[in-house]
């Protein structure tokens, strides 16, 4: 059983409901054609990430992008 787990940053509304099912369609479909698997048995998890829960040198992306505008 494939088992796929996305992980992507929360911001300005994005993911979209409609987004997250393309995704999930679309990494199963990809798995199907690649690799032959089941579409029935393939698991797609999408885990989103807000921006102060992440950091890059030292720093939230959250402040990052605070100071940068």
């Amino acid at each position: 059983m494939p088992y796929v787990n996305i992980k992507v940053t929360k911001e300005n509304g994005e993911p979209t409901i409609a987004q997250k099912e393309e995704l999930i369609k679309g990494v199963t479909e990809l798995l199907h054609n690649v690799l032959g698997r089941n579409r029935a048995s393939t698991v797609v998890i999408i885990d989103e990430i807000e921006t102060e829960n992440y950091g890059l040198g030292g720093e939230s992306i959250r402040v990052k992008r605070q100071m940068k505008g």
